[in-house]
């Protein structure tokens, strides 16, 4: 059977001027690679492995050539134009492909770069589709603490940011993780945090606790120093002010605040929190 989307060893059954016919064994139904493809001297019987897609007149055809993606596996594609049915992507074969309105979840612009997964619709064409979720694998070899690298696909306010792996694994940064300003299509390092008995990673944007605290407590001093030597709240602030404010969770900054005021760096106020000097005058 001829699959539209996949890589086939074929079998070359027939030679016409403007190309040469290929089929599956015990399949009687032909795919036609063009001329310019055949390779020299190939002859009926040969197999070649070969990419099935359809062409500008939406007939099935073959080509050599390897494309960016395949049928339900995921690929950072360009963008080359943006209409008002769809976008076209860039994917490495004559034919660009179609991205479908209803299967963008972002506004586009040409020659920006995204991640799609690749699907077959009802007529048989392949289109690229955004909402790559179940496109995703589940089988990276990374493990609890290992640093990867992560493309931010969706955000979702009471899960947190959906992200790919490699731009391929499938990764979850929980709201509480989100301690910084994560936005669609970022790049990011992450930790990994633990992986789900279905081989789904969790990450994080941030280290260890233990290892955060001085570049916490850092990042503290300097807030301090920028508002002349008084924060104007502490550690009984919000943790909205707080994230908002430090890119921390109350705790993290809890952690920071207190990790400071044991080396006697800072003084905490009913409201506010001092530098030493500034409390010293």
């Amino acid at each position: 059977m001829l699959r539209t989307g996949e890589k086939q060893e074929l079998t070359a059954v027939k030679a016409v001027d403007f190309g040469m016919y290929f089929s599956e064994e015990g399949d009687d139904t032909k795919v036609l690679l063009p001329k310019k493809e055949v390779p020299i001297d190939f002859k009926i019987g040969d197999k070649l492995e070969l990419f099935l897609y359809r062409d500008s007149q939406d007939r099935l055809i073959a080509t050599v050539r390897n494309p960016k993606i395949v049928v339900n596996e995921t690929a950072v594609l360009r963008v080359k134009n943006v209409t008002k049915i769809g976008a076209f992507l860039d994917w490495g074969l004559e034919k660009d492909l179609f991205l479908p309105f209803k299967e963008q979840t972002t506004k586009l612009f040409e020659n920006s770069e995204i991640l799609v997964g690749m699907y077959v619709d009802k007529s048989d064409r392949l289109c690229a589709t955004m909402k790559v979720y179940k496109y995703l694998k589940s089988d990276s070899p990374y493990q609890k603490d290992d640093w990867v690298k992560a493309r931010v696909y969706e955000i979702s306010d009471r899960f947190g940011a959906y992200a790919a792996v490699d731009d391929k694994y499938s990764a979850l940064i929980p709201t509480k993780e989100m301690t910084r300003d994560i936005r669609l299509n970022d790049v990011i390092e992450a930790r990994v945090t633990g992986v789900l008995e279905d081989g789904r990673l969790n990450l994080s944007v941030r280290d260890k606790a233990y290892l955060m605290i001085d570049k916490d407590a850092d990042y503290i001093k300097y807030l301090i120093n920028s508002y002349d030597g008084v924060l104007p709240f502490n550690d009984k602030a919000s943790p909205e002010v707080i994230k908002r404010e430090c890119n921390m969770s109350k705790n993290e900054f809890k952690r920071a605040v207190g990790h400071l005021l044991k080396k006697g760096e800072i003084v905490i106020g009913e409201k506010v929190i001092y530098s030493k000097e500034r409390a010293n005058k």
